[in-house]
C-alpha cells in the first residue's frame, strides 16, 4: 500500500500541477515543470535511478540501473507517459553504487578508498574525500596493514552530499598539492561537454568528458543531490578520487554503474561545496 500511495503522489505532482484551458473550454493538463518532474521522480523512492535535465531537449532524463524491478519501472514509466513529454526514461548497465573499497589508495577498518585533493585552512591540513567512505571510519591509514596513520576523519557529509575531510596528523605522510604529476592550482565548476580526467587508486587515470550536472542519484545508502555526471569508468576503491580539467579540481567522486572493462558512468561531488563548508582551499 505505501508503494501505491507514493506513486499516486508522484502522479499529482505531475497532472496537478498545472491546467490550460483549450479553445473549446476543455481543461487539459499542461507539461510540468522540469522542478515538479524531479519532485515526482523523487517521490518514488527507486533506489537505482538518478536523473538531471538534459540541456539538450530541455527535459528530465532519468537513468534506472539494473536492479531496479519490472514493478518500479513500470511505475517509471506511468510518470513518463504523463508528464507529456516533460521526462524520458533509460536502463543503465550494471548498478549505481557508492564506490567504497588525490587518487591515491587511503585505508580504514571499513575497506578502501581514494584521497580526493589536498587541501588547508592555515597551517591544518587535510584531504577531501567521499562522504560515504569518511561516514564509516574515525582513523585512515597509508596502508591496508594499518601501520602508518594518516589522520581522523574531521567531517562528513552523507547523503544529501558526499564529501568529507581527513586531517593530516602524521608529520610523516606527504601532502603534496598535486594530482599524481599535475600541479593543482585552484578550482573550477563543470559544464556539459567538457573534456575531463579522474584519478582513482583501483583504476588511474581515466578521462572522459562531462555529460549532465545537478544530478540527482538514488543510492541504496541514501539520495545524493548536485551530482556532475561524466561518462567515465570506475570501480570499487576509485571513491573519493579526483575529478579535474588541466590544473583545476572540478569534484571527487560519489559513485557510479559499470567497470572499466565494459564502460560505465560515473558521478561526482562539486569541490567547492566541500571546500566552503569547512573554509578549506585547494594550494
Amino acid at each position: 500500500m505505501g508503494r501505491l500511495r507514493s506513486t499516486a503522489c508522484a502522479l499529482s505532482l505531475l497532472v496537478g500541477a498545472a491546467l490550460t484551458v483549450s479553445g473549446t473550454g476543455t481543461a487539459q493538463a499542461a507539461p510540468p515543470s522540469l522542478a515538479s518532474a524531479a519532485s515526482a521522480v523523487e517521490a518514488l523512492d527507486i533506489a537505482g535511478t538518478a536523473w538531471a535535465e538534459d540541456q539538450r531537449t530541455g527535459t528530465l532524463r532519468i537513468h534506472a540501473d539494473s536492479t531496479v524491478t519490472a514493478t518500479d519501472l513500470a511505475r517509471l514509466r506511468q510518470l513518463v507517459a504523463r508528464s507529456g513529454g516533460a521526462i524520458t526514461l533509460e536502463r543503465q548497465d550494471g548498478r549505481l553504487r557508492t564506490l567504497l573499497s588525490g587518487g591515491d589508495a587511503v585505508y580504514a577498518s571499513g575497506g578502501r578508498c581514494s584521497a580526493g585533493v589536498n587541501v588547508r585552512s592555515g597551517t591544518t591540513y587535510y584531504f577531501v574525500t567521499a562522504g560515504h567512505c569518511t561516514g564509516t571510519a574515525a582513523t585512515w591509514y597509508t596502508s591496508s596493514a594499518q601501520t602508518m596513520a594518516i589522520g581522523p576523519t574531521a567531517g562528513t557529509s552523507f547523503p544529501g552530499n558526499d564529501f568529507g575531510v581527513v586531517r593530516y596528523a602524521n608529520t610523516a605522510v606527504p601532502r603534496p598539492g598535486t594530482i599524481g604529476t599535475v600541479d593543482i592550482t585552484g578550482t573550477a565548476s563543470a559544464y556539459v561537454g567538457q573534456s575531463v580526467c579522474r584519478r582513482g587508486a583501483t583504476t588511474g587515470v581515466r578521462c572522459g568528458v562531462v555529460t549532465a550536472l545537478n544530478v540527482t542519484v538514488n543510492y541504496s545508502g541514501g539520495t545524493v543531490y548536485g551530482l556532475i555526471r561524466t561518462n567515465i569508468c570506475a570501480e570499487p576503491g576509485d571513491s573519493g578520487g579526483p575529478l579535474y580539467a588541466g590544473d583545476k579540481v572540478l569534484g571527487i567522486l560519489s559513485g557510479g554503474s559499470g567497470n572499466c572493462t565494459t564502460g560505465g558512468t560515473t558521478y561526482y561531488q562539486p569541490i567547492q561545496e566541500a571546500l566552503t563548508t569547512y573554509g578549506l582551499s585547494v594550494y
